[in-house]
């Protein structure tokens, strides 16, 4: 059988087998945070949302924009001050506390009825406001759909039999005209466990491409030490005949 290649040319077909099994729990990524274990968070920005957002907020102005795994991302604020409304998820408390710190906000604190042990917290203005619980319990119901989604490091951050289950989630988060920004790392996984997990282009395809349209962006090195790595951007569009589909 022959195999396909994603588009830095790296052969698909079995390259995922390695992480195929490989499961991160909860308690591993709130230990990251409490060692300060978090390399992935990028206190600049990252480069690919800032060189893109034209295409990200397609000239739209007060948005409903979705952060998965948000951790304590500076891009909230930044989009935050244009005028748009975040909405973030992450498990740890202490990555959401330290965001509201990080950036001089003062921020309330409530519970969230709709999902037992989940904490909300909103900043003074309210428009920014972060779900403390697991990113699989923020459905639709709880937190409305989005204009705009920010991936940056959460379809690549779960556990790789989750997958499906998380598409399924962000599809259901998806308003009609929705822009899906997703970025994707590229590498080996035979040499690296993950995360971040390797999801070739033709998985996010088969994971969202028959509901919504799904377009490669770039390819590049960025800030990467290792040259065998590379980011990988690719955005989704939901269109007008956009159907929900079946609840979580």
């Amino acid at each position: 059988m022959e195999k396909s290649l994603d588009t830095s040319g790296r052969e698909e077909g079995g390259d995922t087998v390695p992480q195929r099994d490989r499961v991160v729990t909860e308690e591993e990524w709130l230990k990251k945070w409490q060692l300060r274990n978090i390399g992935f968070h990028n206190e600049q920005g990252h480069l690919l949302l800032k060189k893109y957002l034209d295409i990200f907020l397609k000239g739209r102005s007060g948005l409903k924009i979705f952060f998965p795994l948000c951790g304590k991302a500076v891009e909230m604020k930044w989009l935050a001050d244009m005028g748009h409304h975040i909405v973030g998820v992450e498990i740890s408390e202490t990555a959401v506390k330290e965001f509201f710190t990080d950036q001089n906000l003062s921020y309330s604190e409530e519970t969230v009825p709709e999902i037992p042990g989940a904490k909300l917290m909103k900043n003074t203005s309210g428009n920014i406001s972060l779900y403390c619980c697991s990113v699989y319990d923020l459905t639709s119901s709880v937190a409305g759909k989005f204009d705009a989604i920010w991936d940056r490091g959460s379809l690549v951050a779960i556990n790789p039999c989750d997958r499906e289950r998380y598409a399924n989630l962000m599809l259901s988060l998806m308003n009609k005209g929705c822009c899906y920004l997703l970025v994707t790392v590229s590498y080996d996984p035979s040499k690296h466990t993950g995360p971040p997990f390797y999801v070739p282009e033709s998985e996010v395809k088969k994971l969202f491409g028959e509901s919504i349209q799904v377009k490669f962006l770039i390819s590049t090195k960025m800030n990467w030490t290792d040259p065998n790595r590379s980011f990988h951007l690719l955005t989704m569009d939901s269109n007008s005949s956009y159907q929900d589909l079946l609840p979580i």
